[in-house]
């Protein structure tokens, strides 16, 4: 789960960086995923949050110089510690607060909460002290949901410093259109409306018959956008190619720094 926030691992995590970058040029791949790593065995996570932010801010700052070299990104991801891993130190973007929020707003056979924008995450809060332009947020909507469940402010509000984004169903991480409490008609026009760009990674545990078979269909015939990235946990499946955008393998680089 990465070094990036680990404390006596700075040079382990420079040499994998090193490794990734020439994974990501042979790809002509532009994101790298930098990850933060996980809490130390046995550690009390508010005892070492200090030194680990302080170690991350410092692999943070190097890495933006390196990847600025070579013109690629560096993706910051927080992940949920309910379910995916307990341990990983870059958690919720709403990490500490408990905000109420509003009601649900029906939307069909869907509901979303929807509540006000609230101040940095963790993960926006670094990006602000290291101060790199080069640096941004990986918004997965599964562990924002599992973590936080303000889907709707959260976009709006951190989607122009977000370079990448990745769903999945709540809370089995199943593909779009399977059983869960995502509402993902509703998520996709909110991007588009937002102005995303960029690609939408499926990042799943097929729960039908195929991966993907839900992709086309049980949207209310909407479906995702043509040229969005899909692919799943077992593998990479494109969806047909968009006159305006074409997935790309290597869309995302994910490396796992050991």
């Amino acid at each position: 789960m990465g070094l990036g926030a680990v404390p006596g691992r700075q040079a382990a995590f420079r040499e994998g960086l090193e490794k990734a970058v020439l994974y990501a040029k042979a790809l002509g791949c532009p994101r790298i995923h930098l990850m933060a790593g996980r809490v130390p065995q046995g550690a009390d996570r508010a005892t070492v949050s200090g030194e680990m932010e302080t170690v991350f801010l410092e692999n943070l700052r190097h890495a933006a110089g390196v990847l600025a070299q070579e013109n690629l990104v560096g993706l910051l991801e927080p992940i949920n510690t309910r379910v995916t891993d307990p341990r990983y130190f870059l958690d919720t973007p709403q990490q500490g607060k408990t905000p109420a929020p509003s009601p649900p707003v029906p939307l069909g056979s869907c509901a979303l909460l929807v509540s006000r924008p609230r101040g940095f995450s963790p993960a926006a809060a670094i990006l602000q002290k290291v101060g790199r332009p080069n640096l941004q947020l990986q918004m997965d909507l599964f562990h924002w949901q599992i973590m936080d469940g303000n889907l709707t402010g959260n976009i709006r509000e951190f989607l122009p410093i977000v370079g990448h984004v990745q769903i999945a169903q709540v809370p089995g991480r199943g593909e779009p259109g399977s059983p869960g409490e995502l509402c993902f008609p509703y998520l996709f026009q909110l991007l588009e409306d937002e102005g995303y760009q960029g690609f939408v990674g499926c990042e799943y545990r097929p729960q039908g018959e195929a991966p993907g078979m839900a992709l086309g269909n049980g949207f209310g015939g909407k479906g995702i956008r043509r040229g969005w990235a899909v692919s799943s946990l077992q593998g990479e499946m494109p969806l047909p190619p968009s006159p305006h955008r074409r997935h790309r393998r290597g869309a995302e680089l994910a490396p796992f720094i050991l």
